[in-house]
């Protein structure tokens, strides 16, 4: 089993894996936004690299099953199934009491900010927001609170949260999955070993729109500051 070494750890996705593997994955994806504390755990990493390890997991979990395709599927069916649940409940809760958490003060876990950037985002986009969120970190914490906050049709929000969730995960995972077998076939190439470059291109890949957003000034404020 793994153990705690810095603070580094909380960002490592192979850490979580190798600490806690199936099951605190999948504690982790429904964390990110069922307890709102998504900022800062790996996201798109964590299912690109449990791809990788799908076989091992599934292994360690259920025992073996012979097939690369089944244990992949499990794992991202499970995560799938995690992150749906964990949208619902951040669902219910904008519906319920999500409106105080615009006054809430910020906190390690919390960042008003980021709330106020997935409002933004739903009101530019509208429901399909809760499937594009699904591969932007940060905004995805958010996006159903929003929702519930703004009082989307339930039915309606389960079908963006399902499709969203879906594709989320079995994208990531298959990629991660089949990409580590490409390159270990034709290349000789271990993913495992250089899994510090992929945590650090997936993120740059996966926050790239939210720094253009931030760095760039809008058209809205060019045309302002224009006036």
């Amino acid at each position: 089993m793994e153990h705690f070494q810095s603070w580094s750890d909380l960002v490592n996705p192979e850490f979580y894996i190798k600490l806690g593997g199936y099951w605190l994955v999948l504690f982790i994806i429904f964390a990110e936004t069922g307890l709102f504390v998504g900022f800062f755990l790996p996201g798109d990493s964590l299912l690109f690299i449990s791809g990788i390890y799908a076989v091992s997991m599934v292994k360690d979990t259920f025992g073996i099953t012979g097939s690369d395709l089944l244990d992949t599927t499990i794992i991202a069916s499970s995560i799938s199934l995690a992150a749906i649940i964990g949208n619902m409940v951040s669902y219910w809760f904008g519906r319920r009491s999500g409106h105080g958490l615009y006054e809430r003060k910020d906190s390690f876990f919390f960042k008003r900010k980021y709330l106020l950037k997935a409002h933004v985002f739903y009101e530019k986009h509208g429901a399909v927001a809760v499937i594009a969120a699904r591969f932007l970190p940060i905004v995805r914490t958010f996006a159903p609170i929003v929702a519930g906050i703004v009082g989307m049709r339930r039915g309606k929000f389960m079908v963006y949260n399902i499709i969203g969730a879906v594709a989320w995960s079995f994208s990531l995972v298959f990629m991660g999955h089949y990409l580590d077998r490409l390159f270990i076939e034709q290349f000789g190439i271990d993913l495992k070993k250089h899994l510090e470059l992929i945590v650090l291109f997936i993120v740059l890949i996966t926050t790239a729109p939210i720094l253009i957003k931030l760095f760039m000034p809008s058209k809205e404020n060019n045309e302002s500051n224009n006036q």
